[in-house]
């Protein structure tokens, strides 16, 4: 029997999206083939303590506070292979080998490249985007100044610091609406689930807004709001990525909030979506060159509004770490393209393998020439 891959799942973390990641994970790690991988459940606390058990269900329902959890770090040193576990009364930490990390972490340390980062720096394969595509895809605000500059379409909008806020607040109600006009959305730069968004219809639900925003962050995004329809794509691959079919999203509530996503029942999800050829073509085109824009890899769920008068397709958001829930778009698009779960896991496992192999390839050492020294 061949040997098993030792797959580090890491789920939780210090982020408002902590409970969705934690019904992503469970559903990860119910798909990953036992007869193929050895799984090793790694949870991240709500105050970042880590913590892991050989009972990965038992740690997701208990909680990650769960007195039978164990201590656990994974060091920045490659040397170290993988995770340092700290079983209770032992004198010294085992060691966990990993061959490859599939990072589950929704959000703010997980999903912002500083998860990316460590595991750069422990020299550990991973699942998904790298530091920069993660961090880029992460806020809102850079997401669309780099889709700007790629030429790709995007919805109006204005960014706002929390410091700018509090200084020229009148100012900003008063240029806001004349720039952007009502209804508009706000939103925290650096949230994902839609926590924190507000629909916004005149000045003072803006100046709701705005504060709601900045209790999450301290950069937030005003835009004009669109009639109209949601359009999601996944997209898949290295160098060379593939995207789904579209499906559409029809929520409950007025607008695709954290409720309508994940508490109240309602929300639709189509697949496909019912588009013409031409214009599913399209939005699978731009799913891709959005993905490569941000040097994505791995995996993304690329979002798009579809306005209802214009007929314009425009680029909302590109997510580098998209839900694993059992509703959740990203696996239902490739199901429906004809990839199961499962596979779809295997997938991004090897993709992750691939990676890793093309970086190693690049030396980390330079000697200059030496007939170019300096005498």
């Amino acid at each position: 029997m061949a040997k098993r891959m030792r797959v580090g799942v890491i789920f939780g973390g210090r982020s408002v999206e902590h409970d969705v990641s934690l019904v992503s994970a469970r559903s990860v790690l119910r798909n990953l083939d036992p007869g193929r991988y050895e799984v090793v459940a790694i949870g991240i606390t709500r105050r970042g303590k880590w913590v892991t058990s050989s009972n990965a269900e038992q740690l997701i329902d208990r909680g990650l506070d769960w007195e039978g959890a164990e201590g656990c770090v994974l060091p920045a040193d490659p040397a170290a292979g993988g995770l340092l576990r700290h079983p209770r009364g032992a004198a010294a930490p085992v060691a966990e080998p990993l061959d490859v990390v599939f990072p589950v972490v929704h959000g703010g340390q997980g999903e912002d490249g500083t998860l990316q980062g460590l595991l750069e720096l422990a020299n550990l394969p991973y699942v998904g985007a790298g530091v920069m595509a993660s961090s880029v895809g992460m806020d809102k605000d850079m997401m669309k100044r780099i889709f700007r500059e790629a030429g790709l379409p995007i919805v109006a909008s204005r960014t706002l610091l929390r410091s700018r806020w509090e200084e020229t607040r009148e100012v900003l109600l008063r240029e806001l609406p004349a720039e952007l006009g009502f209804p508009c959305f706000v939103k925290p730069a650096n949230t994902g689930s839609s926590v924190g968004i507000s629909k916004a219809r005149d000045a003072r639900q803006l100046a709701e807004g705005i504060a709601l925003a900045f209790r999450y962050d301290r950069k937030a995004v005003v835009e004009a709001a669109v009639d109209a329809r949601e359009i999601e794509c996944s997209v898949l691959g290295n160098d060379d990525p593939i995207a789904s079919v579209p499906g559409e999203i029809v929520p409950c509530n007025e607008f695709y909030d954290y409720e309508a996503k994940y508490l109240d029942e309602g929300s639709r999800l189509i697949i496909p979506a019912d588009l013409p050829p031409e214009r599913a073509e399209e939005v699978r085109r731009v799913a891709v060159e959005a993905f490569r824009a941000v040097d994505g890899a791995g995996m993304a769920r690329v979002d798009f509004f579809l306005d209802r008068k214009s007929g314009r397709l425009l680029l909302n958001e590109l997510n580098t770490i998209p839900g694993f829930t059992p509703i959740s778009m990203y696996p239902k698009l490739w199901e429906a393209a004809g990839i199961a779960y499962s596979d779809l896991l295997d997938r991004l496992v090897l993709l992750a393998l691939e990676r890793h192999r093309e970086k190693g390839s690049s030396v980390t050492d330079f000697q200059p020439s030496s007939d170019r020294r300096k005498p």
